[in-house]
Parts: structure tokens; C-alpha cells; sequence
């Protein structure tokens, strides 16, 4: 009697363990950035961001439709090509992930935005910035961040009343982020009466700039603007000291305003001539910015670099859509999306009807002693 007692107990825990087991309803967030290739350290502080606010999501027990839910990131690499970009958002689709994270280059999230928009589902990025991502005008599609249009406007503002220069020359590397931002870069210079002296493309996979650079030199600039990432910004630097251009200001947007530029500098002198540009506030001027990064650097040490604040963000804004509508459908929640009103560790967050940013931030920045330090 007492044996069948204990097999009868035991079934029941077991039963109840199973109950319990399919109460929880399992929710995947896809993520998708480069975490191969040169721009890895990127990809890496991106997905970190995702990996925090899951974690973070996942202690505060939330319901979604009367079951409880697990959030799982579904982390997905890119290598920043636009092909392997949109492989990545139909692999997405096909696992059914309720919402993205991503992409981090505009080449990639450009063409995987009409992926997301064919299959239903919403995508956030965080680090995106050319303007063309919102122009087709996609429910699915959302930016939390500045786009170049801001970047490269303040930047050519900064070089024409502050520095007062006259003649920049412009070098980008033909990919959608660095011929957008260049673009915008120029048109503002021209507009207030700085000559652009000269014109050079390179691409993103570059490591030689010293042809570029000597044709550069010859037309006699006091500033240089690049369009493209940091891989290529650092060598371009050093190599601009080898050509004796170590007095010419080098500006860049956010994807050269990070902390591995000074490293791929290598010491060189040329990188106290950096003017770089980043979407959103400084860290130290963000709502909660401060107190998250010193939990992030506890979690991942030595891996910051820009963007895995708008990441964490871009998943709390999708779980809060979720948590409104009171379900992790896309077609339920994504109504809710632009009637976001979150306040974010980066900006209070609410959306335009084409799905950018409402009032964005900017920050120039500049390197002292080795270090990317915020402009006053």
C-alpha cells in the first residue's frame, strides 16, 4: 500500500512538472549582425545587448496570453554582406522568430527589410543609419537610433562653424551606409561654402589607402572625410601620418566612432584629428547610461563598442509591443509598435509613422589620450 502511495505521489509530481513545463510558452527574438569577418567586434557588442535584455526580460516572469513566457535569442551572423544578410532574415522567417534585432550595416538591413516585411514579421535596429531603410514605408520596419542624415549634416556643420575649414576631401566605401553618410556629409559642406577638393572610393574589405591618400595630399585639404567603418579608419589613419597629412582633421560617422579605432590606429598621432558622430546621446547623458554600461562590462568585459544600448532597447521595445497587445503574434503586436512610448537606457522612445526615431539624439565625439571622448 505504502509503495503504491509513493508511485502514485511521484506520477503526480511528475504530471505537475509536466503541466507546468507546457504552461511556459517559449518566445525567439532573432538577432542578426556580422560576428565573423572584420567587423566582428561590432556584431559581438550587438548581440550582447540582445543577450542582456533577454536575460534581464526572462527574471521578470511576464504572461503573454495567460501562459507564462522564456525569451530565446536566435542569433544569426551576416558577415556584413548583403546575400549572407538575406539568407539570415529568410532563416528568421522560416523558424517563425516573433520579432528582429538587426541588421547592423545598412547594406544588410536595407535588403532584409523587405524579407521581414514579406514574411510579417517586425524588425528594430539599433545601429542602421542610412535613411533609405524607412523611404518604402514598411509597417515592419523601425530605427531607434539617428540616421545619417543627422550624422553627416552635424558633422560638416561642425567642420564649417567651429573648425572653419575650407577644403575637405571625401573618401567612402561604396557600400549603402558610407556612400549615404559621405553623401549627406557633402551635400551640407557645399552648402555652407566648403570646397570639396577631391573624391575617392575604396571598399570595405580595403587595407591600402596610401594611392588615395597621396592623390589627396596633392590637392592641398584640411580635412578628410571618410564614409565607412572602422577596419578601414584605422590603417587610413596611420597611413595618413606616413604621408606627412598629420595636421588634416579626419571626420567619420558612427561607424569609426568606437574604441577599436584606437587600436587599429595603432598610435597614431593622426587619431587625435578624429571628429566622429554617433546617433543618441553620450553614455553619460543617456537615461540610464552609466548604470547599464557598468552592468554590461561586468557581463562582458573589454567587448563595448556603440551600439548594444540600442540593441537592449530594441528588445525591451519589442517585448513591450508583446506585453500591450497581450501576445508575441506578429500580427497581434505589431499594431503597437508605433504606439511605442518606452523609456529606454538610451532616449525615451516613440516612433514617427514610417518607423524612425521621434526627436533623435546626435553626439561628436573626439579621442583624447586614446580615448573616445564626448564634445561639450
Amino acid at each position: 500500500m505504502q509503495m503504491k502511495f509513493k508511485l502514485t505521489v511521484a506520477a503526480a509530481i511528475v504530471a505537475c512538472g509536466a503541466a507546468s513545463a507546457q504552461d511556459v510558452q517559449v518566445v525567439r527574438i532573432g538577432h542578426v549582425a556580422p560576428v565573423s569577418g572584420a567587423q566582428a567586434h561590432y556584431g559581438k557588442d550587438n548581440e550582447n545587448g540582445v543577450r542582456m535584455a533577454i536575460e534581464e526580460l526572462n527574471s521578470q516572469n511576464i504572461s503573454l496570453g495567460g501562459k507564462r513566457v522564456r525569451f530565446e535569442i536566435q542569433a544569426e551572423d551576416d558577415a556584413a554582406d548583403p546575400k549572407q544578410g538575406t539568407a539570415a532574415a529568410q532563416k528568421l522567417c522560416d523558424a517563425k522568430v516573433a520579432g528582429v534585432v538587426g541588421h547592423l550595416n545598412s547594406g544588410t538591413t536595407i535588403p532584409a527589410s523587405k524579407v521581414y516585411n514579406d514574411c510579417g514579421i517586425p524588425h528594430v535596429t539599433g545601429a542602421a543609419t542610412n535613411p533609405n531603410l524607412t523611404k518604402p514605408g514598411y509597417k515592419t520596419t523601425y530605427r531607434i537610433i539617428a540616421n545619417d542624415n543627422a550624422l553627416g549634416a552635424g558633422l560638416a556643420l561642425y567642420a564649417a562653424d567651429a573648425l572653419k575649414l575650407k577644403r575637405i576631401a571625401i573618401i567612402d566605401d561604396r557600400t549603402a551606409y558610407g556612400q549615404g553618410v559621405a553623401d549627406v556629409f557633402k551635400k551640407t559642406a557645399q552648402s555652407k561654402g566648403i570646397q570639396i577638393v577631391d573624391e575617392q572610393f575604396t571598399t570595405d574589405k580595403a587595407t591600402d589607402f596610401m594611392a588615395i591618400l597621396t592623390a589627396i595630399k596633392a590637392k592641398n585639404p584640411d580635412g578628410i572625410f571618410y564614409g565607412g567603418m572602422d577596419p578601414q579608419a584605422g590603417p587610413m589613419l596611420r597611413q595618413m601620418e606616413q604621408l606627412g597629412l598629420s595636421n588634416v582633421k579626419y571626420f567619420g560617422g558612427d561607424g569609426i566612432c568606437t574604441s577599436e579605432i584606437a587600436k587599429l590606429a595603432a598610435g597614431a598621432k593622426t587619431l587625435t584629428n578624429v571628429v566622429c558622430a554617433e546617433g543618441g546621446a553620450s553614455l553619460a547623458k543617456m537615461p540610464g547610461g552609466e548604470a547599464w554600461k557598468k552592468k554590461y562590462d561586468a557581463k562582458f568585459p573589454g567587448q563595448f563598442q556603440v551600439y548594444s544600448p540600442y540593441t537592449y532597447d530594441a528588445t525591451f521595445v519589442l517585448v513591450d509591443a508583446m506585453k500591450r497587445a497581450n501576445s508575441a503574434d506578429p500580427k497581434v503586436y505589431m499594431p503597437k509598435l508605433i504606439e511605442t512610448s518606452f523609456k529606454g537606457v538610451t532616449a525615451n522612445i516613440a516612433f514617427e509613422p514610417n518607423g524612425e526615431l521621434k526627436n533623435p539624439a546626435m553626439t561628436l565625439y573626439v579621442y583624447k589620450d586614446g580615448k573616445k571622448t564626448p564634445l561639450n
